[in-house]
């Protein structure tokens, strides 16, 4: 019986080639942009939509709101509280799962995965830099995310919170970083995108809506706003793949919101938001407007004569 003929360098090659190449039609199924390691976002239509499956890791995600520290944890939360448990065995299992993807990577013909050399997530603290508000840890905790495991870091100068938010993504300690940097430069975003790379954790990167048109290195990059009822709006504007159209929106009701609220107050919060609303302008016909702009040009034409005296 004959032995199978071993594959040709070239072919190796190839493969190899193959697993590595990321095409911009597609969110990279069966390629480099798939095998992105990353959390799960919590909501199933998000993580429909991001490389990988959820908030990638070793890379920035930059986040546009004009909130002032609110809708920011309603987004994150469920992220935030699946890399801050401390289920048993969690490390284990993230072992496991990345042994898995290591072996598919080598039957492929790729390198494998490199192990993290961090200490595991579970056992890890969450950073925020600069928040613009004191963190209300009563309210944090209400969101699942245990008091003892934040590090709140207070920079006074702009200059002071990026040396911060970069020393901490080389110190690769963190479960995630939260970072508002309302100031931040393309250039300075992109050495932080350069850093990221080599983070075993999501980091977020909080700036005003404003920026949206301003470029950034950051792969991912998304705007958030309220949405009727307590849903989030969220716009993809950036990501490894197509171009996204369109909003998605996501339940994010509080959990102890949900326990107080009825199904009737919560209906009348969807009509108030829909009150508050600015009334669309109402028609009117063409002709209506044509005339009475004529009147007016008619009447400025004809300026006022001083009246002459009788005789």
């Amino acid at each position: 019986m004959l032995s199978p003929l071993p594959k040709r360098p070239e072919a190796q090659l190839d493969a190899r080639l193959q697993a590595q190449v990321w095409r911009a039609s597609s969110l990279g199924a069966g390629s480099a942009a798939s095998q992105t390691p990353a959390v799960s976002s919590g909501f199933a239509a998000l993580d429909a939509e991001l490389p990988g499956g959820g908030w990638p890791l070793q890379s920035l995600s930059e986040i546009l709101c004009d909130s002032v520290a609110t809708l920011e944890w309603r987004l994150l939360a469920p992220a935030l509280r699946l890399l801050l448990a401390e289920a048993p065995g969690a490390a284990q299992r993230a072992a496991t799962a990345g042994a898995r993807r290591s072996r598919a990577r080598m039957a492929a013909g790729a390198s494998p995965l490199k192990r993290p050399s961090a200490a595991p997530h579970t056992q890890q603290p969450l950073l925020l830099i600069n928040p613009p508000l004191s963190p209300h840890l009563p309210g944090l905790q209400g969101c699942g995310l245990p008091a003892q495991r934040l590090i709140w870091v207070a920079p006074e100068t702009p200059a002071q919170q990026l040396w911060a938010l970069e020393q901490a993504i080389k110190a690769n300690a963190s479960a995630a970083i939260l970072a508002w940097l309302p100031q931040a430069r393309p250039e300075q975003i992109r050495r932080l995108q350069s850093c990221a790379q080599a983070m075993q954790a999501p980091i977020f990167l909080f700036r005003p809506l404003a920026m949206a048109g301003q470029s950034s290195a950051a792969p991912l990059r998304v705007s958030l706003s309220t949405g009727p009822g307590w849903n989030l709006q969220l716009s993809i504007l950036k990501r490894r793949g197509p171009l996204h159209e369109g909003v998605l929106n996501l339940p994010a009701l509080p959990a102890d919101l949900s326990r107080v609220l009825t199904p009737q107050m919560l209906h009348l919060a969807q009509q108030s938001r829909a009150a508050l609303r600015p009334p669309s302008a109402i028609p009117v016909p063409v002709a209506t407007t044509l005339h009475a702009t004529a009147e007016a040009r008619h009447a400025l034409a004809r300026p006022a004569l001083p009246a002459r005296s009788p005789g």
